[in-house]
């Protein structure tokens, strides 16, 4: 690979990792074209010529972010074996991650913007999204897989709703409460437990 070549993969690659950071961070309506480009290092005219529009670089981050969490469920399952739905639930909802939204999961960060995206994009969504639910079905206690795709969905929710809603918070202690309400039902939803 020429000096050139490896220049403009690097410039490729600070530009779809800004995206992803600022997108999460700021919201699709939150940052514009040159804010990426600019915490990339890059100038918007390099934005364009390497990720085309916003709506694009939209959705490379999001694909990015989404793939993030396909690797990182079952890096969970093996480190953890069957703590691991405790472990992924203690560290989604923990206050790091709760602080930290450029470098938080685009699940909860990025969904918002996804429900007012393209079809394309929306079409991407569900197709990983799918994919998460399945890798988490997947580790989850019974034989029927209907029943664990159903948990699966509900601990997924109950994650990304919780994180949200703490996130939205100024107050630390009622984020805190949030959390702290949610972990268990959301515990209860991927055993497959009625919640009550």
């Amino acid at each position: 690979m020429t000096k050139q070549n490896t220049r403009k993969a690097e410039t490729r690659k600070s530009l779809l990792e800004a995206s992803g950071r600022m997108f999460k961070k700021e919201g699709f309506d939150g940052i514009g074209v040159d804010g990426i480009a600019n915490a990339a290092g890059a100038t918007s005219g390099a934005f364009y010529a390497h990720l085309k529009s916003k709506n694009d670089a939209f959705r490379m981050a999001l694909e990015a972010g989404l793939d993030e969490v396909i690797e990182t469920i079952p890096d969970y399952q093996r480190q953890y074996g069957k703590g691991w739905v405790d472990a992924f639930s203690r560290y989604y909802l923990g206050a790091a991650h709760r602080k930290d939204r450029a470098c938080g999961c685009a699940m909860t960060a990025m969904s918002p913007d996804v429900a007012r995206a393209d079809a394309d994009t929306r079409e991407l969504y569900d197709l990983k999204m799918d994919r998460i639910a399945d890798l988490i079905a997947r580790g989850l206690p019974g034989a029927v897989e209907e029943e664990r795709r159903k948990s699966a969905w509900a601990f997924l929710s109950i994650l990304i709703g919780a994180l949200t809603t703490a996130r939205a918070m100024a107050d630390e202690k009622l984020a805190e409460e949030v959390a702290n309400a949610a972990l268990p039902v959301a515990l209860a939803a991927a055993s497959g437990c009625e919640i009550s």
